[in-house]
């Protein structure tokens, strides 16, 4: 199977949005983590994907840190280096495709099946020597994947190396810290959020114990964009995140899972009353003074939805949905109201 991929198996409209997508990296100064959701997006536009994702090793494992189409669901997900494509790409190093994971004994069967997987393609992300990990495409189909698909992978690939070994002057584990928490925040970021997640799912199913999810919306953030800028906005934010992590407890998460979005990963929550005594304090805690910003104050407003494994779900998905709606509802339903429906 031949892999040597050149520029000559890409079209001109590809070739030119490759440019400027690294036009844009250069541009925006994207942080690591949203360098690899912004290159897992564009492998999956660029080629014959219908998923695309950014696995960094660690240790014997391989996680998901960004991911896009039907592979956003795996997102943090832990998989082990053996009997896997990707795995296979970080001994070697070099690009590898599979054209049908029904017969290919480098990849696992099992799982590809379950997920409706036939075609991969993974290319090493390589840091002085030693590959860190891996980007890859999936299709559905058998042999999905041309040799110009290749190349785009490959060139993404290098797209996030270099930015890798711009972040690396405090070492490898710096690279690795960046690449999992938030610039603005220093928080952990979606990726590092899902793979806690996940984490803290399994442990509360095994010892059957309850485990609580808060969705927050900071409200005020658009509006404050809109009339100060948006570094008065990043302000607001950055002391959200502040005061939000000296509100938890040192076994909970706190990340920042979008522009205005955070989570909260409640270990041991107890009961539903449990979950809104949490909800209740970081709410007074986040909005009980002003953000002070360059002579302006300010005011913070806060809406929080929350789900309880397993009273609301026996999944992830499951859970992270319930604690969506309960957000949603939360922006409609007056505070008061708020108050006397969970109370009741």
């Amino acid at each position: 199977m031949n892999l040597a991929p050149s520029v000559h198996h890409l079209s001109s409209r590809v070739f030119l949005e490759i440019i400027r997508m690294q036009m844009e990296v250069a541009k925006a100064g994207f942080d690591l983590g949203s360098l690899m959701t912004f290159t897992a997006e564009g492998m999956q536009t660029l080629t014959s994907a219908n998923g695309a994702c950014v696995e960094l090793v660690e240790g014997e494992e391989i996680i998901i840190r960004a991911a896009s189409g039907v592979m956003a669901g795996q997102l943090g997900a832990r998989i082990s280096r053996r009997r896997t494509l990707a795995g296979r790409c970080v001994e070697l190093g070099t690009v590898l495709r599979c054209d049908d994971t029904d017969i290919d004994s480098r990849v696992d069967r099992e799982a590809c099946r379950r997920a409706g997987l036939r075609s991969l393609l993974v290319a090493p992300l390589k840091h002085k020597g030693t590959t860190i990990g891996v980007v890859k495409v999936t299709a559905p189909t058998v042999a999905a994947f041309a040799s110009g698909d290749a190349y785009v992978v490959e060139l993404m690939s290098e797209m996030i190396t270099a930015a890798m070994v711009r972040e690396a002057r405090g070492g490898m584990t710096d690279v690795s810290t960046r690449a999992t928490h938030d610039a603005l925040t220093g928080l952990p970021n979606r990726a590092l959020f899902y793979d806690r997640l996940r984490l803290s799912y399994d442990l509360a199913k095994r010892d059957a114990a309850r485990l609580g999810i808060l969705m927050l919306d900071i409200d005020c953030v658009k509006a404050i964009n809109d009339k100060y800028g948006v570094r008065a906005g990043d302000a607001v934010i950055r002391e959200a995140g502040e005061r939000m992590r000296s509100t938890a407890r040192r076994s909970d998460t706190v990340a920042r899972i979008g522009g205005n979005a955070f989570a909260v990963i409640l270990v041991g929550a107890g009961t539903r009353a449990d979950g809104d005594i949490h909800a209740q304090r970081l709410t007074q805690q986040l909005e009980a003074d002003p953000v002070l910003f360059e002579g302006k104050s300010l005011a913070l407003r806060v809406s929080i939805g929350m789900a309880i494994y397993p009273e609301d779900g026996t999944g992830i998905a499951q859970l992270l949905d319930c604690a969506a709606a309960d957000l949603e509802r939360a922006k409609t339903v007056p505070r008061e109201v708020e108050r006397t429906l969970r109370i009741a």
